[in-house]
């Protein structure tokens, strides 16, 4: 808003003569007044019209600022509203695609649940499977395990049998141990107890410190064999309880002449000392025993 412009006071025309002093006062104050209403009249008209300027310029920019707010708000509408739509399109095709999505997570999960269903059901009849399996295996096993304490305790009496067998046994050996000697055989050795009938043979063999293999000889014209050895009677002679015989062992023929019974006959295989004891003697045979060592000495 520009700054009033104040009009200078008129001035008197020319030739004018101010009056006498009373009457020129009065004039002057009435001039004055006059002139000073027309100033302010002045002034104020001036102002008048200078606010009418500024007031209609003002009016103008506030149109011209109502019409770009107006040029802008319908630009704006039409913006938020495009910016709506597209909105109101993006949450439909998110609404859609999260209906889809659900969807289909259902349906996945619906089927990772009867995956599941079956899996465990599947697992559970294998479970049930081994357990009866394990149920029967148990049973067998529980069954073998009552026949095996049945055995056991079978054992335990054959055991104690055994026990008392053994215990009898040795009784029989510490007596058979008297009953049995010892006699030189006809190398001058005395190796060990002879036996002279087939009870003393038995107690012989159950001592088990010596092979005994027991033979019945007939005169004949062959090599029998008896153990690892081979036999031939030559002669019986059943009145003097003598006999001769032939005997081939680690390839060497030794003949046996004239023996009597219950007397060892001694010889070697392989450095070891092998006895043959005749118990009997009857019409061309003769009967008896052939001991050997446990070990072979080579």
């Amino acid at each position: 808003m520009s700054s009033p412009q104040y009009p200078y006071p008129p001035q008197p025309p020319a030739g004018y003569q101010p009056p006498h002093e009373g009457t020129s006062l009065k004039t002057a104050l009435a001039a004055g007044a006059i002139i000073a209403s027309l100033a302010a009249n002045g002034f104020l008209m001036y102002q008048v019209n200078d606010i009418r300027k500024e007031s209609a310029r003002r009016d103008e920019v506030v149109q011209n600022q109502i019409e770009t707010i107006k040029e802008n708000s319908t630009v704006m509408t039409a913006a938020q509203k495009k910016h709506l739509e597209e909105l109101r399109d993006d949450l439909a095709s998110t609404s859609k695609q999260a209906t889809q999505m659900a969807s289909q997570a259902k349906k996945e999960a619906l089927n990772y649940a009867d995956e599941q269903a079956k899996r465990l059901e599947a697992e559970n009849a294998k479970t049930k499977q081994s357990v009866d399996q394990t149920n029967t295996a148990l049973g067998e096993v529980k069954q073998k395990a009552d026949t095996a304490n049945a055995r056991i305790a079978d054992v335990n009496t054959d055991v104690l049998g055994v026990k008392t067998d053994l215990a009898g046994t040795k009784t029989d050996l510490d007596k058979t141990k008297s009953d049995l000697k010892k006699v030189s055989g006809d190398l001058g050795i005395t190796s060990g107890y002879v036996a002279t009938n087939s009870k003393e043979i038995e107690d012989l063999r159950r001592r088990g410190e010596r092979n005994i293999v027991e033979f019945s000889l007939k005169k004949q014209k062959n090599l029998q064999k008896v153990g690892d050895i081979s036999l031939r009677l030559d002669k019986a002679d059943m009145k003097r309880n003598r006999f001769t015989v032939i005997l081939l062992a680690d390839d060497k023929t030794v003949e046996k002449k004239d023996k009597t019974v219950n007397e060892p006959l001694q010889f070697y295989v392989s450095k070891s000392l092998y006895e043959l004891v005749v118990n009997s003697v009857s019409k061309d045979q003769i009967s008896g025993y052939l001991s050997t060592p446990k070990y072979q000495n080579r």
